[in-house]
């Protein structure tokens, strides 16, 4: 069976976003149009299906990094925070959006609540799976179609 890791990830994400957006399992809430995603943006994200993009992502961290806590989350969202003249350092994430999105993929039941963090849920695993296999399956038919015409044009 294909799993998460067999797939691109930028491919699984957005794969997943729009299974999450066509589900109605997480929406964003009424302030994420003005949120940035963190101290050092400068402005909110131009996609307007930024929210989705991002729990699709936090999903698949969770899927990849075991349980996983916000404040691990919020590390790896982060970025250069620029500063004018000095030089720039280390900012962490935006922490509401990181637990805005976890307590909607919790509700949706693809997540589950630990002591120390969230896990998947076997749900949630099969979700993004699921997603995976279909994209490696259409990935295996589309290299045997460009192949195909490649031997025929040989003989």
């Amino acid at each position: 069976m294909t799993t998460v890791y067999d797939v691109p990830p930028h491919d699984l994400i957005a794969a997943a976003a729009e299974e999450l957006k066509a589900a109605g399992k997480v929406q964003p809430p009424a302030w994420a149009e003005f949120a940035k995603t963190g101290v050092n943006r400068e402005m909110p994200p131009i996609n307007p299906d930024w929210w989705f993009v991002r729990s699709a992502s936090i999903l698949r961290r969770i899927y990849i990094d075991g349980p996983v806590g916000v404040s691990r989350l919020r590390t790896f969202y982060g970025g250069k925070k620029h500063k004018r003249v000095a030089t720039g350092t280390f900012a962490k994430g935006s922490g509401s959006v990181v637990r805005e999105s976890l307590q909607q993929l919790e509700k949706a039941g693809l997540v589950k609540k630990l002591k120390k963090g969230r896990q998947m849920t076997p749900e949630g695993q099969a979700f993004l799976d699921g997603i995976a296999h279909k994209l490696a399956s259409k990935r295996e038919v589309s290299i045997e179609a460009a192949s195909e015409p490649a031997a025929e044009s040989t003989a």
